[in-house]
């Protein structure tokens, strides 16, 4: 067996931590058995997707349908994909990883195991959104919010940083979910931006603050909606998401997303991305490319109302546009160090 190696115990860790919080906040779904490695053809390929079946299967059948080529998905969340992909190193069957956010795949980039990508790939996506050494890149973008019950909250009275919900007004009134990536990746910006102590001192702080523990974002909101909490720090577009479920328009909905301003780290855009494990596969490369194609693209703005990647696409109704928003500056090659943030959320109570 190969050795797990430092960054795959981190990630190893993180998926413990997150078993019940999978790839997008549904249950994830075991891809084919099959043992079938990508061929140097380039007429099939093995797809490593830590975003899950119902959200990403349709995009594959398309470019199945357009190009010929067999995708062989394996679906799973997204640390624990990551901690497999680590284990397997060179004998991996993947040909191409599909990460939820850009801490894992900053975890297999720095073990060497993906392939640096040709710069007309590169060149389409913002630097801040791809690999410093260009070994993967986002492919779509979600930003972190505070959705709020327009009904029970004020306006007036948000917080205009995520460091002030630790205070005694917000008490009680406000839900996490300590256990999803999306949340553990804002942590880890956190301790980015202000440090291990500053992070570890506010996780204390909104334990002591008696916060509304839930599994994961899409509960969040949805009982945002319902008047269970009043308000709760998800990602952008479980809003869109419960608006098509619930079959009304997104502001016919008792809530919105606030975005904490002037660059907030509550603010974090972080990126769903990918990268190419076996570059001797040619169908890896078209299958990343038809993620940031047209057709791709146009996908995941209108099925998962996030952020294209490329120019030419419009930002979620109601949202700012990509170019507008006033995130952090975080470099996301930074968000790769899941292990201590993993522990300092435990320290503070919030593992279970």
């Amino acid at each position: 067996m190969i050795r797990m190696t430092r960054a795959a115990a981190a990630v190893a860790a993180a998926s413990a931590l997150v078993l019940t919080a999978c790839g997008d906040d549904q249950d994830t779904t075991g891809g084919n058995d099959g043992d079938a490695a990508g061929g140097a053809e380039g007429d099939s390929l093995v797809l490593y997707s830590g975003r899950n079946e119902e959200l990403i299967q349709p995009l594959v059948d398309q470019f199945e349908e357009e190009t010929g080529i067999e995708v062989d998905v394996r679906f799973g969340d997204t640390a624990e994909l990551a901690a497999q992909l680590l284990e397997e190193g060179e004998a991996s069957p993947a040909d191409l990883f599909l990460a939820q956010d850009a801490g894992a795949l900053g975890a297999v980039a720095q073990e060497g195991l993906f392939a640096e990508l040709d710069q007309d790939v590169l060149e389409q996506v913002p630097e801040i959104y791809r690999d410093d050494a260009d070994t993967w890149v986002g492919v779509s973008g979600r930003l972190r919010t505070l959705i709020y019950n327009t009904d029970m909250v004020d306006e007036s009275d948000l917080p205009e940083t995520v460091e002030e919900l630790t205070g005694p007004e917000y008490e009680g009134r406000v839900a996490i979910a300590p256990t999803n990536a999306s949340f553990q990746s804002f942590v880890t910006a956190l301790r980015v931006t202000e440090g291990d102590d500053a992070a570890k001192d506010w996780l204390e702080q909104m334990a002591d603050n008696d916060p509304q523990y839930r599994e994961k974002n899409g509960v969040i909101v949805s009982d945002v909606i319902d008047g269970a909490v009043e308000m709760g720090l998800v990602n952008h577009y479980y809003l869109y998401a419960q608006a098509e479920e619930r079959g009304v328009d997104v502001d016919e909905l008792p809530a919105a997303n606030h975005l904490f301003p002037d660059g907030n780290v509550g603010a974090l855009m972080n990126v769903a991305g990918a990268g190419i494990l076996n570059p001797d596969n040619d169908a890896a490369a078209q299958l990343l490319e038809y993620f940031l194609s047209q057709e791709g693209q146009q996908y995941f703005v209108e099925e998962t109302a996030e952020y294209a990647m490329i120019d030419g696409f419009d930002a979620p109704e109601g949202m700012p546009a990509l170019d507008d928003l006033d995130v952090p500056d975080i470099d996301l090659n930074q968000l790769d160090d899941l292990e201590s943030t993993i522990q300092l959320i435990t320290e503070a109570g919030m593992a279970g």
